[in-house]
């Protein structure tokens, strides 16, 4: 669902709704009351909702696995290495 910025010519309130696309345009102000609201071009921002969304999504590719625990038992692992 798009989120739509709208600022008011009249009181210069600005704030973000979210809508869906075939929602009508604001017109009213919810500050001033007045019929100067209007919608602003800016960058289009949208929200997902419902299951099944989560923030690694789209990440691409999993993350390589971390390498083996030294079993030198000496906390550095530069003789694990050299094997």
């Amino acid at each position: 669902m798009p989120i739509y910025e709208y600022r008011c010519d009249a009181c210069g309130f600005q704030k973000e709704h979210l809508q869906k696309m075939s929602d009508p345009q604001l017109t009213t102000c919810p500050e001033c009351g007045k019929e100067t609201y209007g919608k602003l071009l800016s960058a289009a921002g949208f929200q997902l909702k419902g299951s099944g969304w989560y923030a690694t999504d789209f990440k691409g590719g999993s993350k390589p696995s971390a390498p083996p625990p030294c079993q030198t038992g000496e906390g550095s692992c530069s003789s694990c290495v050299a094997n």
